[in-house]
């Protein structure tokens, strides 16, 4: 079943499918119909939860009459309020942050590219608890917990019928860094390894050797749906996100990924650098 963030990226792609049929610019309709043109961007882009009025208004401005239509919308529109399972985790999670959850969990695709940490969707408790200790927040123990709970569960998509397949491309620097000191971490390269051998996982290292590469400033992840037109462009600060819709945006990220693809080790090569990683690690420690 398809979670409500997908459903609401339908329903939004249907709606600007719409507005563009009859001609209209975003900034007329929202005129129209007295809302902001920052909400009907919303609307369209599916980052906002729908009122059936709402969506009833932009169906009567765009024309739409037939009853059997009508009602399929209504009914998209019902589904895309219903409850994720991540909402049951809402004291956890920012609200900035539920969209980007909501995506991933229907995704058909994600490419990731990592300047400092291992991507959630890769992440071991262990690691991942000692990500959130030196949260700036000040987070009590318990908080603390439920945010691991919340990252395990994430990770629950490798073992749903048509699992994502996950690109990620890991700067040499994610990997070097002790996260918890050098057992945490080889347990955390160990599993990546086991990820990859067991699902559809490509990783890759982009060595500190190349130089410059073709994202030096930012992390970002790119989400593609199988049902769902477009893709999704997600940059993530500390306090907010971004999600770019644009074809430019998408293209700039693409291209920047396909280098970075290029530049990195072979997925090959990658597991074999991260085992004798792994395993100096824990000598080290040893």
């Amino acid at each position: 079943m398809d979670s409500p963030t997908v459903l609401r990226r339908r329903l939004g792609s249907e709606l600007r499918r719409l507005r563009e049929r009859t001609g209209l610019q975003a900034k007329s309709a929202a005129d129209t119909l007295r809302f902001s043109a920052t909400k009907i961007s919303r609307i369209e882009s599916g980052q906002t939860t729908l009122k059936e009025s709402d969506v009833r208004a932009l169906l009567e401005l765009y024309g739409v009459t037939d009853e059997a239509e009508l009602r399929q919308f209504i009914s998209l529109t019902r589904r895309s309020t219903q409850r994720g399972w991540w909402h049951d985790y809402g004291d956890a999670l920012p609200d900035w942050f539920q969209t980007y959850v909501g995506m991933e969990s229907d995704a058909s695709r994600v490419r990731a590219y990592e300047i400092e940490l291992i991507p959630g969707l890769f992440q071991t408790a262990d690691y991942a608890r000692a990500i959130f200790r030196t949260s700036p927040s000040g987070q009590s123990q318990d908080e603390i917990e439920r945010r691991v709970k919340l990252r395990i569960q994430r990770q629950e998509i490798f073992r749903r019928p048509d699992p994502p397949a996950v690109w990620a491309i890991l700067n040499e620097a994610v990997l070097r860094r002790p996260v918890g000191g050098p057992e945490v971490m080889s347990g955390q390269i160990l599993h990546l390894i086991d990820l990859a051998q067991k699902y559809d996982v490509t990783i890759q290292v982009l060595p500190l050797s190349i130089g410059t590469h073709a994202s030096m400033s930012c992390a970002f992840h790119i989400l593609s749906f199988a049902d769902v037109p477009g893709e999704v462009v997600y940059v993530e600060a500390l306090t907010s996100s971004l999600y770019l819709e644009r074809e430019s945006d998408i293209a700039h990220h693409e291209l920047a990924f396909t280098r970075l693809s290029e530049s990195a080790m072979s997925p090959k090569d990658s597991l074999s650098w991260m085992q004798e990683i792994a395993t100096e690690r824990h000598g080290r420690d040893n």
